[in-house]
Parts: structure tokens; sequence; C-alpha cells
């Protein structure tokens, strides 16, 4: 394979959750600009239809669907969907995902409850639903969303969301060991952990903090739209055929000061 082929999916089926603004919006983009059909799905299905539009002009199919990955139902009928309408799934990003902020000595246990449905068993029934699909495939590709919060302590100040850095926390941990125990059915399974970028649920409080958090980065700036990408095409492709269990951060170098 040439380095064309080898980041090409053409014919490759992707699905993305929280895939209609924001980060999950850039990387529906790059599948499709490489070549995938895509399933982008959220709880707000008029913004996938929106994306869906403009993705299609990209010469692939785009199908918007509505999914709470909160609710089994929801999970289960958005793979349904994507076999029913394409015959497979090659790619899930799993990117959905929800938090909330509270005092860590007084966090309501409902909320912590609900991060922890969308995030992690969310995150899981999803994996399980299109694992057993492309185990009757022949392998595929999952790509978890963590994030550096998965990684690092952080001021109350700064991001008071213990539960959202727990969930993190726990998808790494899901990645390594889905990728032992699916690598026998050709499933490579890697996550993305994002640092500072400015979207939909951070942008507001990026903005208040920024003075703060921007003179931790090395690189002095936030994320940029097209920053994730790259790398998400990587973790698509075969060109990581030999890459799971990993989670690779993306952060201006904020981890490694």
């Amino acid at each position: 394979m040439n380095v064309f082929e080898l980041l090409s999916l053409k014919g490759k089926t992707a699905v993305i959750t929280g895939g209609s603004i924001g980060l999950g919006a850039q990387m529906a983009t790059a599948l499709a600009e490489a070549g995938a059909d895509v399933v982008v799905a959220a709880r707000k299905v008029e913004r996938c239809v929106a994306l869906c539009s403009e993705l299609e002009k990209l010469g692939v199919r785009a199908l918007p669907a509505a999914c709470d990955v909160g609710k089994t139902e929801d999970c289960q009928n958005l793979i349904d969907l994507t076999v029913k309408e394409f015959g497979k799934v090659d790619i899930l990003v799993n990117n959905a995902g929800i938090t909330w902020a509270a005092d860590s000595l007084n966090y309501p246990m409902d909320k912590w409850d609900k991060v922890f449905n969308v995030n992690v068993r969310g995150l899981y029934e999803l994996s399980v639903m299109a694992a057993k699909v492309m185990k009757e495939n022949g392998g595929g590709k999952i790509i978890n969303i963590a994030s550096i919060a998965s990684f690092l302590g952080s001021e109350p100040e700064l991001q008071d969301t213990i539960a959202y850095q727990a969930s993190k926390g726990a998808v790494v941990i899901i990645t390594k060991d889905l990728a032992v125990k699916w690598a026998r059915y050709g499933i490579n399974v890697n996550a993305i952990a994002p640092g500072y970028f400015p979207t939909h649920m951070s942008s507001g409080l990026l903005e208040m903090t920024k003075d703060k958090v921007l003179p931790r980065i090395p690189l002095h700036r936030f994320g940029r739209d097209h920053d994730i990408k790259g790398l998400t095409l990587l973790l698509a492709s075969p060109a990581s055929d030999f890459i799971t269990g990993q989670t690779y951060i993306i952060d201006g170098g904020m981890t490694a000061g």
C-alpha cells in the first residue's frame, strides 16, 4: 500500500456519536473527506441533518440519526439503522459525552449517575453492539474520545467536574481492555484525549479561564477545529492496523510539562 491507500476510507462505513457540532463534526468531516460513508448521530437530529447535507457534497453518503447514547434502545437502533442502510459498520467513533459541574464535597449523585450513564455505560454498550457487527465482517476500528482530564487533577476554579474526570479515566481503561479482548476479532480499539478545544460545551468556561489555562500550554493556544482531523483519520484507516489499546493525547503539549 502507498500512503494514499493507507489513509483512504473509500468503501468504509463510519458511525460517529455526538457528531453534529464541535469536535464531532470535525471528525465526521475528516472521515467523509477520506471517502467514508458516515452516519452522524446526536440527540438533536436537526443539526445532523444540516451537517450531512454538507458532507454529501464530498461525494459520500451521509445519514443523520437521532440517538441518546444514554439509552440502550437508541444505541441499538443506531447500529440497526447503519446495518440496514450500509450492510456493515467499519468504524465507530464514540464522541458523545456530557459533563456536570459541582463542588466535589457536595456532588449530586444523580448527576454523577447521569454523566457515567452516557460517558461510560453508553460508550461501552454501543461499542459492544458495533463490535458484534464488526466481528461478523472481519474487523473494524473503534475510536473512543477520552480527555486530558483522564490523566490530570484540576483546581476547582478551572474544572470542578469530578464525575467527568472519573468517567474519562474509565474510557482509557475500557479502551485498553477491549483492545486486548477484541484483537482476536480484528477490531482495533484506540482513544483520543483532547486538551482544551473551544466547543459548544467548553467555550464559555475557556473564555473565563483562558488567562490561567493558556500559560500552561506550550504551544500557547487552544486547539483549532482542524487539529483533531488527522489523528482521527489515522486511527480509522489502514495506517493504524498495528495500533490498538492506545490513548493519544492532543493538547498542545500541556501534559508534557
